[in-house]
């Protein structure tokens, strides 16, 4: 089995779908610390030609918190305001019709915890993008959060009977393959490849949210996406 773990990130970019795509089980990483300013509730769409942030607001956000204890704004005005910025940014693009009304029910799912909320994202988009990978969070099971870094990661793969680790390039400096190797696993590193397509503008703009991307793909289009990655 090909396991990945990752962090719960919002509406993430096509190199972390790519991940989930090249493994049959992915491990949602969320009773590690929330990370300010990071992925985790944020992500770009193309607004007016820029690359422009859109946010979950947070309810006493905190990075002493972990994802799973962390809740959202309760207010629905910012749901409400979110439908709307992506509807405006894209109901010209190619595929409007078929995504954005996935897309709006993902954004109003009724969720008070944020891992719940970005789990139930991750699994809707999956689907939407046919990819079959299985999900689970760590704030469910494995009881090791006394572990940390390299040694959670193995632990977590035996618990599963991985054979195969699949981590994004930029945990190569953080992973050594003899000590994987020792316990039976393969570590793999995945690098995304350059994966273009037309925007509304003559140049394309990469590494946006997953939204852009489907809103500018066909089925077929995205499925050649998914897989321009490399295992090294």
């Amino acid at each position: 089995m090909k396991l990945a773990i990752m962090q719960p990130y919002f509406f993430p970019y096509i190199g972390y779908w790519q991940l989930i795509h090249a493994v049959d089980r992915f491990v949602i990483y969320d009773d590690v610390n929330y990370i300010n300013r990071g992925w985790v509730n944020r992500n770009r769409i193309l607004i007016n030609g820029n690359p422009t942030f859109i946010t979950v607001p947070l309810h006493q956000v905190s990075q002493n918190k972990l994802i799973c204890d962390t809740f959202l704004d309760p207010s629905p005005i910012w749901k409400n305001k979110l439908v709307k910025m992506v509807e405006m940014t894209y109901r010209r693009a190619p595929y409007f019709q078929e995504v954005f009304p996935a897309i709006e029910k993902q954004i109003r799912f009724e969720a008070n915890n944020l891992s719940d909320y970005l789990a139930n994202q991750l699994q809707a988009v999956a689907a939407a993008l046919d990819i079959p990978t299985q999900f689970i969070l760590t704030s469910r099971c494995y009881k090791n959060s006394d572990l940390s870094g390299q040694d959670r990661v193995l632990d977590i793969c035996a618990k599963e009977g991985a054979v195969t680790y699949v981590n994004p390039q930029g945990g190569m400096a953080l992973y050594d393959r003899a000590k994987f190797e020792k316990r039976g696993v393969e570590l793999k590193f995945l690098i995304p490849l350059q994966s273009e397509y037309k925007q509304f503008g003559p140049v394309h703009l990469p590494w946006l949210s997953i939204i852009d991307v489907m809103m500018f793909n066909s089925k077929s289009q995205l499925s050649i996406l998914l897989s321009r990655y490399e295992l090294v």
